[in-house]
């Protein structure tokens, strides 16, 4: 059945003792009766009528709160509407939380209302989740006066005008003390369902040299506020929730949706259950019994007045380009785009009944997507995707970067608005994505193999990757003689979208509970074991190669990979004369688009070392859940990394190129991107992972000591060849060095294994330079051998070494 949560209710006793501490005002004195109606709410006073009379007098701001109103749940909204330049951003979202208002003898209590603990209530415990579930209390009002109807007035001036933390908007802009002679209420307007106030808040800079960081509410990090003080325009939107909340669907880990936890002490299990319903709008049918059908209620996004012209249609595309995938669901038009009413005095971008696609003056990259949802339920009720307006560029070089040589007409930068503005479609399409209740999903993409990826039938229906919620935005792996329709490189909603719409959103007729849709929700998971392209797995499982960001071609890395370096080849070639037209910044875009993407090709070949594939399968079914990756391709990518990541790359290595950058960096450039690999390939839970699977799997598995020796003979293969060493390859054996001195030494202590395989691979080490040393002629080798035997020693003993000051053997 349906769990019915347990409403927060308060004792008299309890109530009485509270009041003995905060029935007071804010000078001490016992709060006053209320005044007559007339005397408070005067003849000066400017009403808005809505879901609560709003009431301004001169500075002062009154509620006027229906009887009827009182012990509902809202929702309090509050974000960012403008900003001082350092001082967080405009658009950005602050927090999120459910209200009550309560009415106790002459006053008002403003209550946090918390849902994460449930039970029936019609079982004993509910009684003690109700204990255990208090609401906190944000404010208590003194009523200043009654309508004429009896209810309440109270004046919630101080509600904005002091920094109350619940509601604050410090945390997010890094600001100091809240000073309210810099302050003031701008607006107040009250609507059928909710009230929006408008406040100007100026903080003092903040002292505390740890002021910003990691935002509690979005997850985004944020800045410390500069200059001397910073002053916002804090929008505060407070929305009736439904009286009926929607009833949840529960969430499957071969799903992918953001979900809302709550803990249920209410059924017959000997545990408390935890249990998890996926975000998502509420969609019913107009028909029920038809297949396909208008909803009752559209999901609509409204385009931001502030977004340049030229992109709103591109914009409104990315956004309906979901149509297609809720038809899946038996939906038709579900999702609209609006563009905001122009001259509405009433409308604003802050309105938590609206969602908003924001255009901000940002120099940050990038765009988000947060959504804002009922706890009861997990009812989507509102989203702000916030794009950036700097965001262009980096669609821009992506492109140029990934696909300029498949692509005619992106050979000059800067691109057509044309081909910029399919990416930004894409782009808003992956955060809309986001909005309707899904996470990222890299996994999808190995569900494709390369022949499908560069196959333009295939490509022109099905896409090169499954989904847009991965980051295989543009086929990078399609080579120029696949002949593959430039539209059809960028990324678009793909079957793995249309299906987990279809499971998220589909009404199950019959299912009256949670409980009752898992039978059918179950069949339409299983469709996974026929399509892995349909199979999800969280962001950052490491351990799985076809989970990998960026990713185009997964399911095989190093044929991707091998495509991909081709096409940069391409690329680097077109370099100078594609940003030659430029002037004022084309040492800068030269920079910025020169090793990127080569790291992020490197790096999808690293997972593949100790990997294993993937399958999120429930005990009951039949099938494994993880499987080794044979060795043969572990060894075939570690050779592949020897041989493209870890020689003198001559795609890096370009004078014509690295000239018009700057002076003699070329080396250090070079030796940073490959220290990224470096690192990623010998970490010690690598290590600690390839034992666990050998200790598992067998000889089917790569052993760690195989693959220590085949990354050693790689990197110092002059040893054998005795030959001489040229700068960039000394530099990836002072790195080789560098990473295991890390690994052993380092903050985070080895397992035991993984201190003898290191170990015992720097001994082995030190012998092959002892007996190269015999035999070297070349000056420059000869002291770089010297000193990475001096580096072993230290590495190997470091507190013996620096107690007789180091040195070679």
């Amino acid at each position: 059945m349906l769990r019915t949560r347990v409403a927060p209710r308060w004792p008299l006793g309890v109530v009485s003792a509270v009041a003995c501490v905060v029935g007071t005002s804010a000078q001490g004195a016992q709060a006053q009766a209320p005044r007559p109606y007339a005397e408070v709410i005067t003849a000066g006073a400017r009403t808005d009528d809505g879901v609560f009379k709003v009431h301004r007098i001169g500075t002062q701001l009154f509620y006027e709160i229906p009887k009827a109103e009182l012990n509902k749940d809202y929702l309090w909204v509050t974000q960012i509407k403008k900003t001082t330049i350092g001082a967080g951003n405009s658009g950005q979202p602050t927090g999120s939380r459910v209200v009550r208002w309560v009415t106790k003898g002459d006053r008002v209590w403003l209550l946090n209302i918390n849902y994460s603990v449930v039970a029936d209530g019609s079982t004993p415990i509910a009684q003690s989740v109700e204990a255990a579930n208090y609401p906190a209390i944000i404010l208590t009002f003194t009523i200043a006066a009654r309508s004429p109807a009896g209810d309440p007035v109270i004046d919630v001036t101080p509600l904005f005008m002091t920094d109350v933390p619940e509601l604050s908007v410090r945390g997010e802009i890094g600001g100091g003390a809240f000073d309210p002679t810099r302050s003031f209420i701008e607006r107040a307007v009250s609507f059928p369902t909710n009230i929006n106030v408008e406040v100007t808040q100026t903080f003092t800079r903040s002292t505390d040299p740890a002021a910003g960081g990691r935002s509690a509410y979005t997850g985004s990090i944020t800045r410390r506020m500069r200059g001397p003080s910073g002053t916002v325009l804090t929008h505060h939107s407070m929305v009736k929730l439904p009286e009926q909340p929607m009833m949840p669907r529960l969430f499957d880990e071969r799903v992918g949706y953001f979900t809302q936890n709550v803990t249920d002490y209410g059924t017959d299990e000997n545990r408390a259950v935890r249990k998890r319903y996926i975000t998502r709008y509420r969609l019913e049918k107009q028909d029920p019994a038809a297949e396909l059908s208008a909803p009752v209620k559209p999901i609509v996004y409204y385009i931001d007045p502030a977004t340049p012209t030229k992109w709103v249609p591109y914009i409104k595309r990315g956004i309906e380009d979901w149509q297609v995938a809720f038809e899946a669901a038996g939906f038709k038009r579900a999702i609209v785009a609006l563009e905001a009413p122009a001259n509405d005095p009433d409308w604003s971008p802050e309105d938590a009944r609206y969602s908003v696609i924001r255009w901000l003056p940002s120099t940050d990259g990038g765009a988000t997507g947060p959504h804002v949802h009922d706890p009861r339920s997990g009812e989507i009720l509102q989203a702000d995707i916030q794009v950036n307006h700097n965001m262009l560029q980096g669609l821009e070089q992506n492109y140029f970067l990934k696909i300029g040589p498949l692509d005619p007409h992106a050979r000059v930068l800067p691109l057509p608005d044309e081909l910029v503005g399919r990416s930004l479609r894409h782009v808003i399409a992956h955060e809309v994505g986001h909005t309707l209740g899904l996470p990222h999903n890299m996994q999808a993409g190995s569900g494709y193999s390369i022949a499908q990826v560069r196959d333009p039938a295939w490509v022109k229906k099905m896409g090169h990757t499954p989904t847009v919620m991965d980051y295989s935005r543009f086929n990078y792996v399609a080579q120029p003689e696949d002949g593959i329709d430039p539209r059809d490189l960028i990324a678009r909603i793909g079957p793995y979208d249309s299906w987990v719409m279809m499971w998220g959103y589909k009404p199950i007729p019959g299912a009256r509970t949670p409980d009752e849709e898992k039978p059918v929700l179950d069949i339409w998971a299983r469709e996974q074991d026929q399509k892995p392209y349909l199979r999800y797995l969280p962001e950052n499982t490491d351990d799985n190669p076809g989970n990998t960001t960026w990713g185009v071609g997964n399911a095989d890395p190093v044929a991707a990979t091998r495509l991909g370096l081709m096409n940069l080849a391409r690329v680097s070639e077109m370099l100078t004369a594609a940003t030659s037209a430029e002037v004022d910044d084309s040492r800068i875009r030269l920079e910025e688009l020169y090793d990127l993407h080569w790291k992020y090709l490197m790096t999808a070949v690293v997972r593949v070392v100790g990997g294993a594939t993937t399958q999120r399968t429930p005990l009951g079914q039949n099938g494994r859940r993880f499987v080794v990756l044979p060795k043969e391709s572990q060894a075939k990518a570690v050779q592949f990394l020897v041989q493209h990541a870890f020689q003198s790359p001559p795609l890096l290595i370009q004078p014509q190129i690295v000239e018009r950058i700057e002076p003699g960096r070329v080396v250090e450039r070079l030796r940073m991107a490959q220290q990224a690999i470096m690192t990623e390939l010998l970490q010690n839970r690598r290590l600690d992972r390839m034992t666990e699977q050998v200790a598992l799997a067998g000889s089917i598995a790569y052993a760690p000591v195989q693959f220590l020796r085949d990354v050693r003979k790689g990197l110092w293969s002059e040893l054998d060849q005795r030959t001489a060493i040229d700068i960039y390859r000394r530099n990836v054996q002072r790195l080789y060095l560098e990473t295991i001195d890390d690994c052993l030494n380092g903050a985070a202590q080895p397992s035991a294994e993984v201190r003898s395989l290191l170990g015992g691979e720097l001994r082995v080490l030190d012998g092959e330079l002892q007996g190269a040393l015999q035999g070297a002629t070349d000056e420059a080798s000869r002291r770089h051998l010297q000193d990475s035997r001096g580096q072993i020693a230290r590495i190997l003993d470091p507190r013996g070494m620096r107690r007789v000051g180091g040195g070679a053997p």
